[in-house]
């Protein structure tokens, strides 16, 4: 809230003054996130300051004062085509800084959209309604995270990490590479920066070098094109699925983990990352959830449980959003997951947020474990 109203108070002293068409960014070295002032055409779903001017003004944490310093120079939105590896972005909800490593085509499966008949794809046994939806094809990014920032996105997002299987003997354990997130196209904000590293992440340098002659001047390395090639079918996001009910939309990405031998039978992993928006004004409070998960064994379980992640996120204007992963197994190559968040409005009443129906499937070619960053 305090940030909000810095950036409210920061709006109506520069606007006026910044006459120029530049766009900059600007970086607030006491404020409490990663925010935006303001964005023409789109509302800022931080703290809902309507767009519609044409100078831009970012700020981002640093704990050292109260100097505000240039981040970037903002770049137009793309509405067609794709960011290219090496673009610096901010992120439309969370706000938190990032650069584009690649990008990925997914089929977005929105069930908010009412499609024909043809070409749907069809409800898992027992799921929820019989609506049947289309696939449309949606561009993602897989995105680095400025260390900088993950403090302050902590209570609105998990400081996201790709997990896959380990690369040996002890099934039980998980490999993570933290700060890494997918990211939609129209939740990048681009810009660009004169600065060598503006990315604060470990594999930064590891991936991607400066170069000046190209737009964006940050190109990939041989190392990360054969991080990418290697582990291609654990880091693509094939299926996103999307749903509304009562203002609060869920979105989630499956993900395929691999195959653990145990005990004579095989266990199917998947990951998949929830995110749940708030868009509407009212504050509401995620209590419960309610989770089928059916496996093409023929199994078909129920989870229930307070909150998700070990919290129960609060969404409201300020912020609207919260994101979280988590894992599944199952003893069969396949199989579906769906369910219900229960939500409480502020007056105590309840009401249950639908969990689109996804697939849990499993590569269908033979391919070696997953591998380790290791340079």
């Amino acid at each position: 809230m305090a940030a909000c109203a810095l950036r409210r108070g920061l709006l109506s002293s520069v606007s006026k003054y910044n006459k120029k068409p530049t766009q900059r960014l600007l970086s607030v070295l006491d404020s409490s996130s990663v925010f935006e002032v303001n964005r023409p055409r789109l509302q800022c779903r931080a703290c809902g300051l309507a767009g519609g001017v044409q100078q831009r003004r970012f700020m981002s944490s640093r704990p050292e004062g109260k100097i505000l310093e240039t981040v970037g120079v903002f770049e137009a939105v793309k509405q067609h085509g794709k960011y290219e590896t090496g673009q610096l972005f901010l992120h439309s909800v969370f706000g938190y800084r990032g650069i584009v490593l690649f990008p990925w085509h997914a089929r977005l499966y929105d069930r908010d959209i009412t499609p024909p008949m043809s070409d749907s794809k069809p409800e898992p046994p027992g799921a929820h309604g019989s609506k049947e939806v289309k696939g449309k094809t949606h561009t993602y990014y897989q995105v680095l995270i400025d260390t900088r920032d993950c403090p302050h996105i902590s209570q609105r997002s998990q400081t996201e990490a790709v997990t896959f299987l380990a690369n040996h003997d002890d099934s039980r354990a998980l490999y993570a590479i933290p700060g890494l997130d997918y990211v939609s196209h129209e939740d990048i904000l681009p810009y660009n920066s004169t600065e060598q590293a503006p990315i604060q992440h470990e594999l930064f340098e590891r991936f991607l070098m400066y170069n000046p002659a190209k737009s964006p001047p940050f190109t990939p390395r041989d190392t990360l094109k054969a991080w990418q090639e290697k582990n291609h079918p654990w880091l693509e996001l094939s299926d996103v699925h999307r749903e509304t009910t009562e203002n609060i939309r869920v979105t989630v990405i499956p993900f395929y983990m691999g195959m653990r031998e145990a005990q004579n039978s095989h266990v199917y992993w998947w990951r998949y990352c929830i995110r749940l928006e708030n868009m509407g004004s009212e504050v509401v409070q995620l209590r419960e959830r309610h989770w089928r998960i059916f496996s093409l064994s023929g199994t078909l379980e129920t989870v229930r449980g307070r909150g998700v992640v070990g919290r129960e996120p609060v969404l409201s204007k300020e912020q609207p959003a919260f994101q979280y992963s988590s894992h599944v197994s199952l003893q069969a190559p396949s199989g579906h997951m769906w369910g219900t968040f229960r939500i409480e409005r502020t007056d105590g009443s309840h009401f249950d947020v639908r969990i689109p129906p996804f697939s849990l499937e499993s590569n269908k070619d033979d391919k070696a474990p997953p591998a380790g960053y290791t340079f």
